[in-house]
C-alpha cells in the first residue's frame, strides 16, 4: 500500500489494509485492544491491480485508490471510502484516468483535506503529475494537470497540520515539492531540491502547524529529511532498503517522531527524536523476529495514545503486532501474531 496501512478508526478499533494481486483485504479489531477478525475484501469483487493506495482525513474514514484492468491493455482508477473499520466499505467507484484512458501510469497517492475531500494523484503518460479531488457537495472534478517532468512511479501524498494537501515526488537528481495554498485549490509546484533519492523510500509526515516533512532514502544509503524552505539533513544510515513508516508520539512528556524500517537483518528497527530536531541525533533499536524479505512496517497510535507497530509479509500472510509498554521510554510488548 501507498501510504499507512494501519490506521486506528472512528470508533478507536485498529484496521490494516493487506494487498493482493488482486485486491485489497482488511482486518481489524473486535474491540480496542482485542482479538482481530478474520480479513474480508474490501469494495466488491472487482479485479484490482497492484499497488493501491489509502489516506485517512481527520474525521477518521479511509479512502482506498487502486487501478483495475478495463480492456485489454488499459486501465483506470477506482475508488473507495471505509467509514469504520467493522463495516463493509462503499463498492470500488471509476474516477477515470489522468490521460482519459490508457494504461496504468503509476501508483497513486491519496491525501484527505480538513473538508473530508480526497485528492488523488498519480503520474501520467507525459511523466508530470495530475490529481482528481472530491467536490465539497459530493462527486469528483475534473482531472488537472500539475505539471513535472520524469516523475518517478511512487508519489508521497500528506495533509498538514492546516488541513491543506501537499505532494512530494522524487525526479532525476532531486525532489519536487506541491502545496495548497488554499483549502480546495489546486496544489501549486512550489520547490525543487537537488538531492539524489532512491526509489520508492519517500514518506511524508505533518510534523507543525507550519511543516510537514519527508523521509527519503538517498544514493548512499543515508536516511535524508527535508522540510520545504529548508536544506535536507542526513538522520542517519537507513536500517533497510524500503521505505520508513513514521508516525508522532508522546514520549516521555516529549513530542517525538518515531521512525520503523524493516532492518538489513530482517528485524524491525525503531527510532525516535524530537519532532524537527533532526540535530539531536537517533539511532535504530531492532525489535522482534526476522522477516520475509516482502515484509513491510506501518505505526500508528491507539485510543489511548500508545504507539503500535504492525509488519505484513504479502508472501506469507503473516500479520505481528505489538503495543508500547505503559512504561518510560520505548519498550515494547512482545510481538504477537494476529
Amino acid at each position: 500500500m501507498n501510504g499507512d496501512w494501519l490506521i486506528r478508526g472512528r470508533d478507536g478499533r485498529l484496521s490494516v489494509y493487506l494487498p493482493t494481486d488482486d485486491a485489497v483485504l482488511c482486518r481489524a479489531e473486535r474491540g480496542p485492544g482485542s482479538a482481530w477478525t478474520p480479513a474480508h475484501r474490501i469494495g466488491g469483487d472487482q479485479k484490482l491491480l497492484p499497488s493501491p493506495a489509502v489516506g485517512q482525513g481527520r474525521n477518521a474514514y479511509a479512502h482506498l485508490v487502486s487501478w483495475r484492468p478495463t480492456v485489454p491493455g488499459e486501465a483506470g482508477l477506482v475508488h473507495s471510502t471505509h467509514f469504520r473499520p467493522r463495516l463493509a466499505a462503499l463498492d470500488w467507484n471509476p474516477i477515470g484516468h489522468p490521460n482519459k484512458k490508457g494504461d496504468r501510469t503509476g501508483t497513486p497517492a491519496v491525501a484527505v483535506d480538513a473538508e473530508g475531500r480526497a485528492h488523488v494523484f498519480v503520474r501520467n503518460g507525459g511523466g508530470g503529475v495530475s490529481m482528481l479531488g472530491q467536490k465539497e457537495k459530493g462527486g469528483w472534478g475534473p482531472w488537472r494537470d500539475l505539471k513535472g517532468r520524469e516523475v518517478q512511479e511512487e508519489l508521497a501524498a500528506v495533509t498538514g497540520e492546516s488541513g491543506r494537501v501537499e505532494l512530494y515526488a522524487a525526479v532525476p537528481g532531486g525532489l519536487v515539492y506541491w502545496r495548497q495554498e488554499k483549502a480546495g485549490e489546486q496544489p501549486a509546484l512550489e520547490e525543487a531540491l537537488e538531492a539524489s533519492v532512491r526509489p520508492g523510500t519517500l514518506r511524508a509526515l505533518a510534523t507543525s502547524p507550519q511543516s510537514t516533512t519527508l523521509f527519503y532514502t538517498d544514493d548512499s544509503g543515508d536516511l535524508c529529511a527535508w522540510r520545504p524552505g529548508g536544506k535536507a539533513v542526513t538522520l542517519l544510515p537507513s536500517a533497510g532498503p524500503g521505505p520508513v513508516s513514521a508516525v508522532r508520539c508522546e514520549l516521555d512528556g516529549h513530542d517525538c517522531t518515531l521512525l520503523a524500517q524493516r532492518s538489513a537483518s530482517g528485524r524491525v528497527a525503531f527510532a525516535a527524536y524530537p519532532t524537527e530536531q533532526e540535530s539531536a541525533g537517533a539511532w535504530w533499536t531492532e525489535s522482534g523476529p526476522a522477516l520475509p524479505s516482502d515484509a513491510t512496517v506501518s505505526l500508528a497510535t491507539d485510543e489511548d495514545g500508545r504507539v503500535v507497530a504492525a509488519t505484513l509479509s504479502p508472501s506469507t500472510g503473516q500479520l505481528f503486532l505489538t503495543r508500547r509498554k505503559d512504561e518510560p521510554g520505548l519498550a515494547l510488548e512482545a510481538w504477537r501474531e494476529v
